[in-house]
């Protein structure tokens, strides 16, 4: 089983909000998913991003690929930096 850590659209027509959420990579985008890590506001001027990171690593050391637009919130973050640390560290 491929685990994806990728946006899933809630909100309404036009006004877009997404909860960053650990699913198959098989289920449809807004479908069945494993676990809620966190939330992604882009209509807010400075976007708002709040990310359970605790969460994201243990999901990242388990295997978990994020998707283009979820790797590039986590890297604004600090959170594939320390990831990379992480799994890296002598």
């Amino acid at each position: 089983m491929a685990v994806k850590i990728r946006l899933k659209r809630m909100g309404s027509k036009k006004k877009p909000f997404y909860r960053v959420v650990v699913a198959d990579s098989r289920s449809p985008r807004d479908g069945r998913f494993i676990q809620i890590v966190g939330t992604y506001n882009p209509l807010l001027d400075p976007a708002e991003v709040k990310i359970k990171e605790e969460l994201i690593l243990d999901w990242l050391q388990k295997g978990a690929q994020p998707s283009d637009t979820v790797r590039n919130i986590l890297s604004k973050e600090g959170i594939m930096k320390r990831f990379h640390e992480m799994k890296y560290k002598k």
